[in-house]
């Protein structure tokens, strides 16, 4: 459901306007709690990662893993409490937001980053229409009058690709098909022209078909806006066409980095090669599909060492007792390979062997 609190009728300056040189966002050592009546839930556990202007970060993993509390720690739109930020940053423009004031923090929102939810029908409140919505993103932020705002909402609707838009802009959420709504929570996300779009599962319950037009629509929008794309999913089929970079997070840590067309060649860690086992495959018609054993841990009670352990079938005596950090990847001779890196004592057996 929209929300656009009036105080932000003010244009948002756009943070770093006169020093551009370094990431358009850069994560580091982010931790996110949350206070439980049994106990201290630890869902984000020292990520990093960084996003440039025109590149599309995939943040891959299971339900549970971290993902979208991430994004959503970027957005500032965690309920605090129960969710409390023990220590990071998450510098936008090389300015820490955890550190701004909850108004300047505000003005950020929808206008230089933006967020597309996985479910759109209950993202869009149901007894405005579609235009009145699109509409209040130009009437709040930009000062608009209802007919401007109208015309602008009209011309997104055309540009993500809405078949006779002028006509459906008055029609309300349930009139739409899950595809169409899809593009009109990409339309609210596009309408200020963010510096950082943050995506989470933007294709769950589509189609097939729908989901590869959504995915290519996002990316066609991107290189014309030369945006930063966070696309938060946990399925390797939807990322193949669209990712620059994968960032594979488990247990609220983040396993493996890569580059997408390497990680998909060689993963260097046994998470990360399961969910690539997992994709059905044409040439395995009627065999039984693979599956990761076992289920996510208990963040209340994360098994000691590696997270992964007790469901990895390479895991060792030293899996259960020491953490691996995440280290840079190298080929068998030593050379570091860019932007890989994987959390896990074995990763030379798992990308080598």
């Amino acid at each position: 459901m929209t929300i656009i609190d009036p105080t932000d009728a003010v244009p948002a300056q756009r943070p770093g306007d006169h020093d551009n040189t370094g990431p358009l966002l850069e994560v580091r050592d982010l931790h996110v709690e949350f206070q439980t009546r049994e106990g201290v839930v630890k869902a984000v556990n020292g990520v990093n990662y960084t996003v440039d202007s025109g590149e599309t970060l995939a943040v891959l993993g299971e339900s549970g893993s971290g993902k979208s509390v991430t994004a959503q720690a970027i957005m500032g739109i965690l309920d605090m409490p129960p969710a409390r930020i023990p220590q990071g940053e998450i510098r936008f423009y090389g300015q820490d937001m955890l550190t701004m004031g909850a108004e300047e923090r505000r003005k950020l929102r929808g206008a230089r980053i933006a967020m597309i939810f996985q479910d759109a029908l209950s993202s869009l409140n149901p007894v405005l229409s579609v235009g009145f919505q699109l509409g209040e993103m130009f009437r709040v932020h930009q000062g608009m009058s209802r007919k401007q705002a109208k015309a602008k909402s009209i011309e997104l609707m055309d540009r993500v690709k809405i078949p006779a838009a002028a006509a459906r802009v008055n029609d309300y959420p349930h009139q739409f098909s899950g595809g169409m709504r899809q593009r009109i929570m990409i339309a609210m996300a596009l309408a200020l022209e963010p510096d950082l779009i943050i995506a989470d599962e933007p294709t769950t319950a589509l189609d097939v078909t729908v989901q590869a037009q959504v995915m290519d629509l996002l990316a066609e929008l991107q290189r014309e806006y030369r945006m930063g794309l966070i696309l938060i999913t946990h399925d390797l089929g939807v990322v193949a066409d669209v990712a620059d970079k994968i960032a594979v997070m488990y247990a609220g840590r983040i396993v493996e980095t890569a580059p997408v067309h390497e990680l998909y060649k060689r993963p260097a860690h046994p998470y990360t090669r399961g969910l690539l086992d997992s994709i059905p495959r044409l040439d395995q018609k009627g065999q039984e599909l693979y599956a990761i054993q076992g289920l996510p841990p208990n963040l209340l009670k994360v098994p000691q060492g590696c997270a992964f352990n007790p469901r990895c079938d390479k895991a060792q005596d030293i899996c259960r007792t020491e953490f691996p950090p995440l280290v840079p990847v190298t080929e068998a001779d030593g050379t570091e390979l860019p932007g890989r890196a994987s959390a896990c004592h074995f990763w030379k057996e798992t990308i080598h062997g």
